[in-house]
Parts: C-alpha cells; sequence; structure tokens
C-alpha cells in the first residue's frame, strides 16, 4: 500500500487526504446505508453542514447540479453566499439515494467519531479523520485528475483559488492513484479536460 499523504494543517483542524485505495478501505468496512451516505459527502464535496441540508431540500438537485442558494445563515457566515455544485457520473447517481436515504446524516460530532471508528475496523490510521476529510480528499482529486479547470473546481467547491494552491496542488498522488480516482471523478468536467489519460 502506498504512503499516507501528509494530514493538511488547517487554521483549527489537521485533516488527512485519503488516496482512493484508502477510501475504498473505509467504504468496505461499513454498512451499505452508511456507504451511500459517506459517497454522497465525498461526490458533493460539500461542507458537512451542506450535505445535512441537501437532505431535507431534495429540489436543490436537478438532476445534474445541486444548487446551493442564498439563506440568511449563509449570509452571515464567510462561506459563498450561494453555488452551484458540479457532480461526475457517479454524484449524479448516488445523489438521488442520499436525498431519499432513510438513514440521515447525524450531528458532525457524531459523524467524526462514526468515520474514525470505521477507519479503525478497516485498519486505518483515524489521526486526521474528520467531516472534511470527505470534502479535501475529493477536491485534490479533482485538482489532480483535471489540473486545466482548478477556477471552476474552487468555485464549485466554494474555495479561493489562494486555498487551493496552499492546500490542493502539489499532493503526492501517483499516477495509480489517478487510474483509481476515474471512476469516482469522471463526467465532473468534460472528457477532454480529464488530465490524467
Amino acid at each position: 500500500m502506498p504512503n499516507q499523504i501528509p494530514i493538511l494543517k488547517g487554521k483549527k483542524v489537521k485533516t488527512r487526504i485519503l488516496r482512493p485505495c484508502e477510501y475504498v478501505q473505509l467504504r468496505d468496512g461499513m454498512k451499505a446505508a452508511n456507504q451511500t451516505n459517506l459517497d454522497a459527502c465525498l461526490l458533493l464535496g460539500a461542507r458537512y453542514t451542506e450535505c445535512v441540508r441537501l437532505q431535507k431540500h431534495p429540489e436543490w438537485f436537478d438532476g445534474n447540479f445541486v444548487h446551493l442558494p442564498w439563506t440568511e445563515e449563509l449570509a452571515k457566515s464567510k462561506h459563498h453566499p450561494e453555488r452551484w455544485i458540479r457532480l461526475s457520473y457517479l454524484g449524479k447517481k448516488i445523489v438521488p439515494y442520499f436525498i431519499a436515504n432513510q438513514k440521515q446524516l447525524p450531528s458532525i460530532q457524531a459523524w467524526d467519531h462514526d468515520l474514525k471508528l470505521w477507519a479503525v475496523k478497516a485498519g486505518l490510521n483515524e489521526k486526521g479523520i474528520s467531516a472534511r476529510t470527505l470534502r479535501k480528499t475529493y477536491e485534490s482529486w479533482l485538482v489532480f485528475s483535471y489540473p486545466n479547470e482548478i477556477p471552476v473546481i474552487m468555485l464549485s467547491h466554494g474555495h479561493s483559488l489562494p486555498t487551493s494552491i496552499a492546500h490542493y496542488i502539489s499532493l503526492p498522488f501517483t499516477e495509480v492513484d489517478g487510474q483509481a480516482m476515474y471512476e469516482w471523478v469522471v463526467g465532473w468536467a468534460p472528457d477532454h479536460a480529464f488530465g490524467r489519460l
């Protein structure tokens, strides 16, 4: 198994980025209902609170994009007030199941606890694994897979270009990682934009 990617140090929390093989290992260690939520949180690349809100607002998904509308709650935060989340082909398939899933996402504290528990059960080091892991992991995969689409990736994920440069562009993924990412990211941008074929 390849080396673990160094844990990224944010302003508040250290976050682990997973290689595709590690994500599959984590996923295989949980029940199917949890896999749907896990896959959706990965493929949305959204903040955990945004994923929770989406389960309550199925109308935000139009079959191709998830529209996170302006709300007073968002206006009070530093996050972008409104955005459209692009989805890969797999994301477009998973999101309807995620919205209809009877097993709703728990509190962020419970989700963080569960992720660490599943990581240990799967034989992974749980250090740095949290709700942020999925968002940062997927954004990293997209940047690696679609290097010419970085501004669009940042807009879709609600990050600035300096954030991307500081955290996502120079991660040590291998070509083997890139091949394993393909099924998760394909369709996020036009096929001709895929930088790892």
